[in-house]
């Protein structure tokens, strides 16, 4: 066991400049996020509840067709199997915590060229 800092956790880059650093443990899967201003992660649910923490920026959800703004320093949790999107606002680092881990979760969003973006799960 040993601590870790985030500048070597290995970084993904996801659509519309969006980073991403995940650490996994048995059951729980911890994510932090960068978000360029206006960029957007599509509509899509997973069974995994999740807790998002934002450090800086400020993200807009639209969770089950209700709108909330979360700015740095607040908390949102997201129930499971609940239809969620999000927009950044401002340039917007935040972290995201996932139970119970799911390794298809940790899939990539990508690009389908007739319908826009979409979150694939593997």
């Amino acid at each position: 066991m040993q601590a870790v800092p985030w500048s070597k956790v290995p970084e993904d880059r996801l659509i519309e400049g969006i980073k991403r650093r995940i650490v996994t443990g048995e059951r729980v899967m911890l994510g932090r996020i960068f978000f360029p201003k206006g960029s957007k992660v599509p509509a899509h649910t997973h069974e995994s509840e999740q807790i998002t923490n934002v450090i800086s920026g400020a993200l807009l959800f639209v969770i089950d067709g209700q709108e909330v703004i979360v700015r740095s320093g607040e908390t949102l949790t997201i129930p499971s199997n609940v239809e969620h999107s999000a927009e950044a606002l401002e340039e917007t680092d935040e972290i995201d915590t996932f139970q119970p881990h799911s390794h298809g979760l940790a899939g990539r969003l990508r690009r389908l060229p007739a319908r826009g973006f979409t979150l694939q799960v593997i």
